[in-house]
């Protein structure tokens, strides 16, 4: 009686996805976001939001159809300084302040093929 080969062929590897990673180095939840991601074997396109703010415009192709509310940091100074949780900033008004304080801004941003994802959220992250 003769045994039957079976030859096993490797899986084939996934091509590693890359995604526009904006953040402050020195933030904790962007520390925490970009270990989750790296671990699912994400590479990161890193973009330092301090030392390389966001222009208005590239804010408004960020921010699209989302609220604007959302990409407002809650624990920045600013935010609590203006009162933004009773008093939120019209869009315009947002970006503004966005693009010319951007410890204001929710971080990390995590962006690819025209996804957006705010902030530390596994759900959203998994899905890159």
């Amino acid at each position: 009686m003769t045994k039957a080969v079976t030859k096993s062929t490797p899986k084939a590897k996934r091509a590693r996805k890359t995604v526009t990673f904006l953040q402050k180095p020195t933030c904790a939840t962007c520390r925490k976001a970009r270990r989750f991601m790296q671990k699912r074997g994400v590479q990161l396109n890193y973009r330092d939001i301090v030392k390389d703010r966001l222009t208005s415009t590239e804010l408004q192709n960020l921010i699209g159809r989302h609220d604007h509310e959302d990409f407002l940091n809650p624990r920045s100074e600013i935010f609590r300084k203006k009162k933004m949780k009773d008093h939120p900033p019209s869009r315009r008004e947002a970006i503004s302040l966005m693009s010319k304080n951007p410890d204001l801004i929710r971080r990390p941003v995590i962006v690819a093929g025209g996804r957006v994802v705010i902030g530390y959220d596994e759900n959203g992250m998994i899905r890159f």
